[in-house]
């Protein structure tokens, strides 16, 4: 009865050791595009209207070659040219010659390009994602001027409030913004309060209106002021992603750190005066009326009509003359995006604020078949070095689109024609991000070089390759055959740790290797629970198989305790931490999940596979 007992303890069910091979088989694949290092390269996208053809690729091989450049490939990969290169330092030239000869119709950046093979990409094979610290590049944090973002919006319901009384023909004397982030309406003599102050809870019923005489006083409510500002925010986070997302960094992080600052590192990137002036661009947009006349002679004459200002067009510099006043800025724009006109050519479908809308409808119903123009305009902060200190300025760039005909009366709703397909897309990007909800101040910055980067990685490399084989030396002498179940455990979760991060892109960093190693500190703390626990069995007599058994059910309830307790620290670490600890406790949770997995199931199907078939196994090598 006994034996019977015994062997049977020591079972293993067949469906987990089927278990236990589709996750090891599983975690090799994911964890195998690791070992493929990714080229330094340079990544070419079109803008403007340019083309990525053949031409092009023929161009930038003769431009290379004639810098003494030889690339390893020059290939297509989506709406970019990668120009893969052997070395970094070949890639810090490729990029300063290519930035050179092909100019502003294309831009022009530093990128690492995958080297995984093509069948093991389409099942989803992706290296992990390294940090900065790991890769090199730039690292900034910017503080959000919500005060300004609030000054913005509260201009803009004062304006509101303005064409609101206008258009109910209430005469008024004043609308003054005040320093209480209210505003202060002071009507006409004769004018009714009463009816002043409907007209604008319809108009904007979400802020309170006190009537006291022929003054209103105008409040906005204190949930919405942490909406506007939150909101500032959100929307500044969406326009540096879609600018950084242009350059085409890879890997880019942009996040909110947090009440009023945006964190961005952009790795690979290593010209800190290039990304200022990327993320740090203020754009707004307008739309304006063309005036009647020839800008040329115009501009040749000096006599330029007393409504106009003259603009250069985006593409041809050519001079237009443009109304001094805006009908519409491009943060009265609700949404953009690419659609086709009645003969299925592109077009951008636009949607503006009610105020907005009207403004609109009423410009068109008297201007049908005049022409209008969108006007980008850009603050570019420079940053150049003088007597080897840093003097920043700014400089304002205003460009005009090619002017479109308006073909019907619109309002809210309305389609801008009259573009390429490429053009159409640039712009609707533009409408929908080009500008930013409030300014921004960079109050911190710094520079990891690719060396550094390279030297971190090898040294976190290091760290757990010989805190693996110390561990696996000194298990498999302490220990003997459990030494050796555990060093086989310990690889196993080394592997699941990198097959997880690399299957769902988490990022790994430097504070996260230290998360690898403690993972791997967890998984040795759980395997000595149970090879003590199977030693002390031994000891009080109990037969080999039975102490075994014992050893993995009695310690299971420890390691469990144990490890929970590690998570919470781990999710408390990823839920209130930034930045290295983030990176840490994520590297630690998976670690976790990981050494519980290996430690339990996967020595114990060891143990039984070496011990189990023994019918008369006396002694244990522990």
């Amino acid at each position: 009865m006994v034996s019977r007992r015994t062997v049977a303890m020591l079972e293993f069910p067949r469906w987990k050791y089927f278990l236990i091979l589709l996750v090891l088989a599983v975690s090799a694949l994911y964890a195998l595009p690791n070992i493929y290092q990714k080229d330094p390269s340079v990544q070419i996208t079109a803008s403007r209207g340019a083309q990525l053809d053949d031409a092009l690729r023929s161009r930038i091989d003769a431009d290379l070659k004639a810098a003494g450049i030889t690339p390893k490939a020059v290939t297509k990969e989506g709406d970019s040219l990668m120009v893969r290169l052997p070395s970094l330092q070949a890639q810090t030239r490729a990029n300063d010659v290519l930035r050179q000869q092909l100019g502003e119709n294309y831009t022009v950046a530093l990128n690492l390009a995958s080297t995984v093979p093509d069948w093991l990409a389409k099942l989803g094979g992706r290296p992990m994602v390294l940090g900065l610290d790991l890769v090199g590049g730039v690292h900034f944090a910017m503080q959000v001027d919500q005060k300004a973002a609030l000054e913005k919006r509260l201009d803009g319901f004062a304006e509101d409030i303005r064409t609101t009384l206008r258009d109910a023909r209430i005469a008024y004397r004043s609308v003054e913004r005040r320093a209480d982030n209210s505003i202060q309406v002071s009507l006409g003599e004769g004018a009714d309060a009463d009816a002043a102050r409907v007209a604008l809870g319809k108009a904007q019923p979400t802020l309170t209106y006190d009537v006291s005489g022929q003054n209103i006083a105008v409040k906005v409510p204190e949930a919405e002021l942490k909406q506007i500002a939150s909101g500032a925010i959100e929307q500044n986070l969406t326009t540096l992603r879609n600018r950084v997302n242009a350059l085409g960094v890879s890997e880019p992080t942009i996040q909110r750190q947090g009440e009023d600052r945006i964190v961005v590192e952009l790795p690979g990137l290593q010209d800190t005066a290039e990304a200022k002036r990327l993320i740090g661009a203020t754009a707004s947009l307008e739309f304006r009326a063309v005036v009647d006349g020839n800008a040329e002679d115009a501009v040749r004459s000096g006599n330029i009509p007393p409504e106009a200002k003259v603009y250069r067009l985006r593409d041809s510099n050519a001079p237009v003359l443009l109304n001094k006043r805006a009908l519409v800025t491009g943060d009265q724009m609700v949404s953009a995006s690419v659609s086709t006109d009645q003969n299925g050519m592109p077009a951008v479908a636009v949607t503006l604020n009610n105020v907005a809308g009207q403004r609109m409808f009423d410009y068109t119903s008297a201007n049908v078949g005049k022409l209008m123009s969108v006007v980008y305009i850009e603050r570019i902060p420079t940053v150049t070095m003088v007597d080897g200190k840093e003097v920043r300025s700014v400089r304002v760039k205003e460009e005009a689109l090619p002017a479109t005909r308006i073909a019907g009366v619109f309002g809210k709703n309305f389609q801008t024609t009259g573009l390429e397909k490429t053009e159409a897309e640039n712009l609707a990007k533009l409408l929908k991000s080009g500008s930013l909800a409030a300014p921004m101040d960079f109050v911190e910055e710094y520079v990891i070089g690719p060396s550094l980067g390279a030297e971190n990685v090898e040294r976190g490399v290091t760290a757990v390759v010989y805190s693996f084989l110390f561990t696996l030396v000194f298990f498999t002498i302490y220990y003997r055959v459990f030494g050796a179940i555990t060093s086989v455990a310990l690889l196993f979760n080394l592997l699941i740790v990198v097959a997880v991060m690399s299957l769902f892109g988490a990022t790994m960093t430097l504070p996260g290797f230290a998360g690898l190693a403690l993972s791997v500190g967890l998984s040795v703390d759980a395997n000595v629970l149970i090879n003590e626990r199977i030693r002390e069995e031994l000891r009080l007599g109990v037969p080999a198989k039975s102490a075994i058994a014992a050893g993995y059910e009695k310690a299971g309830g420890t390691i469990l305790d144990a490890n929970l307790t590690g998570l919470i620290v781990a999710v408390a670490l990823y839920a209130f931490g930034t930045g290295p600890l983030k990176g840490f406790a994520l590297t630690m949770m998976i670690g976790i999940f990981a050494s519980m997995f290996t430690a339990i199931t996967v020595s114990r199907a060891l143990a039984v596979l070496i011990y189990g078939s023994r019918k008369k196994l006396k002694s244990v090598a522990i």
